[in-house]
């Protein structure tokens, strides 16, 4: 079956991008500086300032922005952070990456941590707390913020899926001691390969992290700490720096494709993505919730629209975690979730004829609504 609907569409960004975007990768290759270079510094310098925050540091992954985030701040082994249980398992294996503990706490009907639930997860070796803004919405910061500030409890914000997004008029990402982001391509600010960074307003720990990000030197062959290798390479800052221009406006876009989608599927009787506050939602991904999922989802595929789960098995179900010795029904919210969500075609290009052929064939499935 021909694809008619995208689950993204990268293609149609890059030819809107092209005269932009090829003269600084040219330009990149004719300095032939590719790592840790000009770009690099101008991008972390322009990123730093779109978000209000005063030192961002590029790495390679957001996987990687989440791990160094917890060894800067002094987390390891024998210590526990508190992760949802209902996110993307890279927030998880970052904390298990260094030695320590996840403890996942279950979430509520936004799929965001339940602040109820946050003092149950505490232990006498809890250091630190990872709320994750999922899907591009901003998670509410006041309970998190007060829940640190009475335990002593670092904030390591994963923003991996929400550039952009706001809380109280604030940018995600700058609410805790450091905050992570990904620019893998599907990301509303994607590069064209693996990316990552971390923003904070603390000067040491930034300079902790760019001496870990470089074999732990400031100056080539003096290393000062066991640091690695885990530089963002300049061809990609070069075009997270052109696309960084363009995110509000995309960001924009999205949400105008979820009211779209909201105002039809609602006619439907479709759980639609619920959103706490306007500027909180930057549409990452557009998730309803839908029963007998696999039908729905084939459904759809038949007719050449493509569908994404987020995510099908929970992390505590997950065999590389058996370990936490956490059965089915440990996390009833977030085990629900995994067996209804789906993730319908969310990109800026996306069209108003696109989004009602995504709605024209949910329709014709008649999926019961789900309360």
């Amino acid at each position: 079956m021909t694809t008619q609907v995208p689950f993204v569409d990268l293609k149609a960004q890059f030819r809107s991008l092209r005269a932009e975007v090829v003269p600084r990768v040219m330009q990149v290759m004719e300095d032939a500086s590719f790592v840790l270079g000009p770009d690099v510094t101008r991008f972390e310098a322009n990123f730093a300032s779109y978000l209000g925050v005063a030192h961002c540091v590029g790495v390679e992954s957001g996987t990687a922005a989440l791990q160094f985030a917890l060894e800067a701040i002094g987390i390891g082994p024998g210590d526990d952070v508190i992760v949802p249980a209902n996110t993307y398992i890279a927030s998880a294996l970052a904390v298990s990456a260094i030695g320590a503990r996840p403890v996942l706490v279950d979430v509520d009907r936004t799929y965001f941590m339940d602040p109820a639930l946050l003092e149950a997860a505490l232990t006498p070796r809890t250091k630190a707390i990872m709320p994750v803004h999922l899907y591009g919405q901003a998670m509410p910061m006041g309970s998190v913020i007060a829940f640190a500030r009475e335990h002593g409890l670092f904030i390591v914000e994963d923003a991996c899926q929400a550039h952009g997004a706001r809380w109280n008029g604030r940018r995600v990402g700058t609410f805790g001691d450091i905050g992570c982001f990904s620019f893998y391509p599907g990301k509303n600010l994607g590069a064209y390969g693996d990316g990552g960074a971390l923003v904070t307003g603390d000067a040491a720990i930034a300079d902790r992290l760019r001496l870990m990000r470089d074999f732990g030197q400031r100056k080539k062959y003096e290393h000062l700490i066991k640091g690695g290798n885990c530089r963002l390479d300049s061809i990609q800052a070069a075009v997270l720096d052109v696309k960084l221009k363009h995110l509000d406006a995309w960001n924009e876009a999205r949400r105008r494709h979820a009211d779209a989608y909201d105002v039809r599927l609602s006619a439907l009787g479709i759980r639609t993505p619920i959103r706490l506050h306007d500027e909180g939602h930057v549409y990452h991904l557009y998730v309803i919730e839908v029963e007998q999922r696999g039908r729905v989802a084939e459904a759809l595929r038949e007719r050449g629209i493509q569908t994404g789960i987020h995510y099908p098995i929970p992390i505590h179900l997950q065999p590389a975690y058996s370990d936490l010795n956490l059965g089915r029904g440990a996390f009833p919210r977030t085990e629900q979730s995994a067996e209804r969500v789906l993730s319908l075609p969310m990109f800026p290009e996306l069209t108003q004829e696109q989004i009602d052929l995504v709605v024209d064939a949910l329709a014709s499935v008649q999926s019961p609504a789900v309360a």
